[in-house]
């Protein structure tokens, strides 16, 4: 299997792998049972290194995933780009207030904490996990930019923040990645927020780009989710919605079969074929899935293909209503700098 190609982020050229790998699922986000997450996570390193994958993505609210992909890269820090966020006190979820927090006092505590779990001294890519709606954007990213004068911290990213956040960010300190779900069935990424990315040398980096794994073709139903399966609560694979959303996926699965593809790769390599800044991260535990992901750097769609996966939508909605109704949860707004 080939290498995949190397891609740049931000204007200052962050170079990676096309193809980068989310690392949610280590931390067990969808409920899945996590026995040798330890060993499993050390097996997917070791071969998205000999793929090309070079980009690492975690969080210090995956759980324990920072650790586990911390113990994984320890021995490669120098061939890895590791990538991690704070700013999520508390999600939404479970009846959980949505708490986020950008002021200076708490990036450089968080930082402290995800550089311990994470085993390493710095951080390669720095990411704002959601946009505090109490604190000016320009507060908190002067206190990340500090954190790159004192080498803790190579280069700053965003997650989820609206276009007049991301410009008043990049006045402060160059942004290298904004980090948004991006796929076939989530595209409100497309109107504003990606061309403001692209007129400032942004790159894209899209999480969840295989739709919570229904554009993998192995999600046909309600059933094939596991009980305690995070995804039971999301609009897109409600009882009212997830017939119509995976019959919409035929079109999807008729390209791969003419490519001799899967219908995860033809999804990523929609999205790879958006743009040269453009750098999905499709997450898994199974070092098959990684492989098949990768493969996707190397599938070339036609404009006509691309046109006919642009018809695609979705019913429903993303995330659960409370995250939805909760404030910047995905609007991403900052509050103006006063003074």
């Amino acid at each position: 299997m080939s290498v995949v190609p190397t891609r740049h982020l931000g204007p200052e050229g962050l170079a990676v792998g096309a193809v980068g790998f989310g690392a949610m699922s280590f931390g067990g986000a969808y409920g899945q049972p996590l026995e040798d997450g330890d060993k499993a996570a050390a097996a997917v390193v070791d071969r998205a290194l000999e793929l090309g994958v070079t980009l690492f993505d975690t969080a210090d609210r995956y759980g324990a995933s920072e650790g586990i992909l911390g113990s994984a890269v320890r021995n490669r820090r120098q061939r890895v780009v590791l990538a991690t966020k704070f700013g999520i006190v508390s999600g939404p979820f479970d009846g959980n207030e949505a708490k986020i927090d950008g002021r200076p006092e708490y990036v450089r505590r968080r930082i402290e904490r995800s550089l311990k779990r994470l085993g390493t001294d710095y951080v390669d890519l720095y990411y704002l996990h959601r946009v505090d709606p109490q604190t000016p954007i320009e507060e908190t990213i002067g206190a990340m930019a500090e954190l790159v004068s004192e080498g803790k911290v190579r280069h700053l990213g965003l997650s989820e923040a609206a276009p007049d956040t991301i410009r008043r960010a990049a006045a402060v300190h160059p942004i290298t990645a904004l980090q948004s779900e991006w796929s076939l069935w989530e595209r409100s990424i497309e109107a504003e927020v990606l061309p403001a990315c692209r007129e400032l040398q942004i790159g894209i980096v899209p999480y969840s780009p295989l739709g919570r794994g229904a554009l993998t073709g192995t999600v046909r139903s309600r059933s094939d989710l596991g009980e305690h399966d995070h995804r039971l609560a999301l609009p897109w694979f409600s009882e009212e919605a997830i017939n119509q959303n995976l019959g919409a996926l035929d079109t999807l699965k008729a390209i791969a079969d003419k490519e001799g593809a899967t219908p995860g790769q033809i999804a990523l390599a929609w999205l790879l074929a958006k743009g040269p800044d453009v750098v999905p991260i499709p997450g898994t535990r199974r070092v098959a899935y990684l492989e098949e992901n990768t493969a996707a750097a190397w599938i070339s769609l036609s404009a006509q293909q691309i046109a006919e996966l642009d018809a695609i939508t979705a019913v429903g909605d993303r995330e659960q209503s409370a995250a939805l109704g909760a404030r910047n949860w995905f609007e991403g707004v900052s509050p103006p700098l006063h003074g």
